[in-house]
């Protein structure tokens, strides 16, 4: 379950970091940095989400 939880952060994280750099106006690689923090920052998240309360 841990890594469901990994994977549905990384991929919405990313995904919603990427958006709102190109929502404002960065170029390509700006929103391809963002996408990757916005990884990252999801993937904490699920693994936080798994720790705390379907463990």
């Amino acid at each position: 379950m841990i890594k469901l939880c990994i994977f549905v952060g990384t991929l919405l994280g990313g995904w919603v970091f990427g958006w709102a750099a190109d929502a404002l106006g960065c170029e390509f690689f700006a929103s391809f940095l963002w996408s990757g923090a916005g990884s990252v920052v999801g993937c904490w998240a699920g693994w936080k989400l798994h720790q705390t309360y379907l463990r």
